[in-house]
């Protein structure tokens, strides 16, 4: 795929992919109001069904939290993938991540594994949220084409930068 030698660049890719298989929702429909309200940034949300975790964009690891994943694509903007609502309690535990900073990634490229059993046991949201964090200083448009059952790497949307 990329010879040796040859470094691996983030593509241009403008596409948002599902990181996980479950029901597209609205970032309203969360029940945590600093992501429903978009206090973080805009972006959608997934209730997931299954474990496998890819990644939403094209980009570079910038961020690594067992519950969350940071991303920046080449046109700056800034996505965070947050795995559950209130995981930061369990320590990163029911997550394993295979990913590390700085590390570049394609879109749908997979990063990852979610045991949503231990997140319900904790008795904690498995409702997973994609993110762009620098939405008022670099999102031009946002753009959710996905509105039912997604499977993990599919295209939900685009994003485009300022």
């Amino acid at each position: 795929m990329f010879g040796f030698g040859k470094k691996k660049t983030v593509s241009d890719d403008q596409g948002l992919y599902a990181p996980v298989a479950g029901q597209v929702l609205d970032l309203s429909a969360v029940s945590d109001p600093v992501f429903a309200q978009k206090m973080m940034g805009d972006g959608f949300a997934i209730e997931p069904t299954e474990g496998n975790i890819v990644s939403p964009v094209a980009g570079e690891v910038t961020m690594l939290q067992g519950h969350a994943v940071g991303l920046k694509r080449a046109d700056g903007l800034e996505v965070l993938v947050h795995l559950g609502i209130d995981t930061v309690a369990l320590n990163g535990a029911p997550f394993s991540l295979n990913v590390k900073e700085g590390q570049i990634l394609e879109g749908g490229e997979v990063i990852g594994t979610a045991d949503w059993a231990q997140v319900e046991a904790a008795g904690v949201p498995k409702t997973t949220m994609i993110l762009i964090t620098n939405t008022a200083d670099a999102l031009a448009e946002l753009s959710i084409s996905a509105t039912d059952t997604v499977a993990a790497g599919d295209v939900v949307g685009r994003a485009t930068a300022k």
